[in-house]
Formats: structure tokens, C-alpha cells, sequence
């Protein structure tokens, strides 16, 4: 099983603070535990919403809005995309991991999707198509 690990956002991270060096020392030790132990697929920390942009889908018609955003709360920080055998672990490797920010918040577990979970709707030629696509993501990134 695949999860998303979300750091939300703080008030000080939608600032564009960085972090200290303590505490990218202490995620790079836990970075490296979830390397050694064959989990981690991927992670990143993101730029302030105010470097970003939404593209809001109303039926066809597109509309661009520029960041910042509002609602800290609601906005991601970084991630991190493991593989574990359950919910459970996740939990644990997440509980491991070194507070994000001075003072309080939080980590979303969320499970990322697998083919098997679309049922009958994701035809043979969907399934096909994905797992191509899925190739020559692995043949790009693998140069």
C-alpha cells in the first residue's frame, strides 16, 4: 500500500521560513531510516502558496488564481510518498518522525490509489494504458 504523508502548512512556512539546520539534520536521519528501510518512493518540501497558483474547473471554463491562500491550515508544506504494509505502519513511521515545525502541527496519512481499487470501470485498455504510462515514467526517471 502506497501512502501520502501531508505536513500541513504553518503561518511561519506560508512566510517562507526556513527551517534550521537542527531540524533539516533531523529529517535527513529520518529520511535516511525510511530509505534504509525500503519505503520511501518520494518526498519533497514545497514553496509558500504565494509562488503558487489555483486553476479553479467550472465545467469547461478554467480560472487562474494566483497564491497566496488563505487558509493555512488547509495548504501542504511537504510530503513524503511511502509503501508499507498498512495504515498501521504508516502511523508508526509517521509517529517516528521529527516535529516539522517549531510549536505544533500535524501530518495527513492519506492512501494513494491502486488500480484494483476502480473495480470494473478501470477496463483491461485503462489498465493497459496505465501501467504503459507508468513505464515510461520509470524509463525517463531511471536516466
Amino acid at each position: 500500500m502506497r501512502f501520502m504523508l501531508i505536513i500541513k502548512a504553518t503561518a511561519e512556512s506560508e512566510a517562507g521560513v526556513m527551517p534550521s539546520e537542527q531540524l533539516l539534520a533531523e529529517m535527513g536521519k529520518y529520511n535516511e531510516e525510511l530509505v534504509k528501510a525500503g519505503v520511501l518512493l518520494a518526498g519533497e518540501g514545497l514553496h509558500p502558496s504565494s509562488k503558487g497558483a489555483r486553476v479553479h474547473f467550472s465545467s469547461k471554463k478554467r480560472t487562474v488564481i494566483d497564491g497566496p491562500f488563505t487558509e493555512t491550515k488547509e495548504l501542504i508544506a511537504g510530503f513524503w510518498l511511502i509503501q508499507v504494509k498498512s495504515l498501521e505502519e504508516a502511523i508508526e513511521w509517521v509517529k517516528r518522525c521529527p516535529c516539522p515545525f517549531e510549536g505544533e502541527s500535524d501530518i495527513e496519512i492519506r492512501r494513494v490509489f491502486e488500480a484494483e481499487d476502480f473495480g470494473a470501470e478501470f477496463t483491461p485498455e485503462l489498465r493497459e494504458q496505465e501501467e504503459r504510462l507508468r513505464a515510461e515514467i520509470a524509463a525517463r526517471t531511471n536516466h
